[in-house]
């Protein structure tokens, strides 16, 4: 079992104010949200009243938060990460709290990419004369590479949602509109052990062209395809994302020649990632694979994108990004072709890149599924 210190380490902080020094901030400002539960493990709810985690270049760290938030900040640990919380009252002004902790010698802060424009402004009248800049900046580069506690955590969530998936004949039935099925699947996603639902994509006949599609009261067909991808964040914060195409009846025989093309496009790329490869590289893998076999134009988005504490973060498979890969760097490989008013398919795995290769945490079979219509 994984613990809490295990994912959110108390050397991390440490980690980040190197980072910081390294960038040439004085200090990162950190607000609630996925960069601040990355840090001290505190899931905090973002409010209008400031929550701010102060962490200089060089010093001790404090945490800013409203006095009646004070007990949950407490009981997520974060004073035993060395973290001095700082309560204020109603009347009180939390920025001036936030400039009090920082060094008279400031001139460069790092706020997290997220924090609410009413705070930037708010920093900007506390801070007057202190650059602003993005916190991801430095944050990236750490959270991109997954500690093993992180990737085990990923792991359990990908085995959460694969068991939503096996399941899907239990729901995917003609006659039943999307959104009928949808809740459905949002409730077995709870059930499966997420503490909430992210996403919930059901996409039938030619929403299945759509990549993004919301539920609807599209009534499924005998003959449709249907893609579904879904996806829920864990207890410890770290979340799923999955996707596989499913047919109700037989399928046509346009679509079946290209899913075809698509699952050894989405097996290559697996196969294909390693260390030292670049993202543009891996994402050419099964773009090239597909656009051979004349399907190019219909293959629409990146490969991928990077998952953590959110579902979409670095690093982002696509043409363009020189990055390398890296040990302990996880991602999607989503490679898909939509053929607009017809029908359209999507296979989705969550990799972690490994010392030679990679490892797929998502195990569900990757072939079309055919449903009784």
């Amino acid at each position: 079992m994984t613990r809490a210190s295990d994912l959110f380490p108390a050397d991390r902080l440490t980690r980040a104010q190197q980072a910081a020094a390294a960038a040439g901030l004085d200090a990162l400002l950190v607000t609630p949200g996925s960069d601040l539960r990355y840090l001290t493990g505190y899931d905090a709810k973002p409010l209008e009243r400031l929550t701010c985690l102060v962490l200089p270049a060089e010093g001790e760290p404090a945490m800013v938060v409203p006095r009646l938030e004070q007990a949950a900040a407490e009981a997520a640990g974060v004073h035993r990460l060395g973290i001095e919380i700082l309560p204020w009252g109603e009347t009180e002004d939390p920025y001036a709290l936030v400039a009090a902790r920082l060094p008279r010698t400031v001139r460069r802060v790092g706020l997290d990419n997220h924090m609410w424009a009413e705070k930037v402004l708010a920093l900007r009248v506390a801070l007057p004369g202190v650059e602003q800049a993005l916190a991801g900046d430095v944050l990236r580069e750490l959270r991109m590479r997954k500690t093993p506690a992180e990737v085990e955590a990923l792991r359990r969530a990908a085995r959460a949602i694969d068991r939503v998936h096996e399941r899907i004949g239990e729901w995917l039935k003609p006659g039943r509109t999307e959104r009928e099925v949808g809740k459905d699947i949002a409730d077995a996603i709870i059930a499966a052990g997420h503490a909430r639902v992210e996403f919930v994509i059901v996409g039938s006949g030619p929403n299945a062209a759509s990549p993004h599609h919301e539920l609807s009261d599209r009534v499924i067909q005998p003959g449709d395809v249907v893609v579904v991808d879904i996806g829920g964040t864990m207890e410890d914060g770290y979340c799923s994302d999955e996707t596989r195409t499913y047919a109700v009846g037989e399928p046509p025989k346009e679509f079946v020649e290209y899913y075809a093309v698509l699952r050894r496009a989405q097996a290559a790329q697996c196969e294909a990632a390693r260390p030292g490869m670049t993202a543009e590289e891996l994402d050419a893998v099964g773009r090239d694979i597909i656009a051979e076999a004349g399907y190019g134009e219909y293959f629409i988005h990146r490969t991928g994108h990077g998952i953590g504490l959110d579902v979409h973060e670095e690093p982002y498979i696509v043409a363009g990004n020189k990055l390398e890969l890296a040990p302990g760097m996880t991602f999607s490989i989503e490679p898909g072709i939509y053929l607009a008013g017809k029908h359209g398919a999507r296979i989705e795995d969550i990799v972690a890149v490994t010392e030679d290769g990679c490892e797929r945490l998502n195990l569900v079979d990757r072939d079309l599924v055919v449903l009784e219509a």
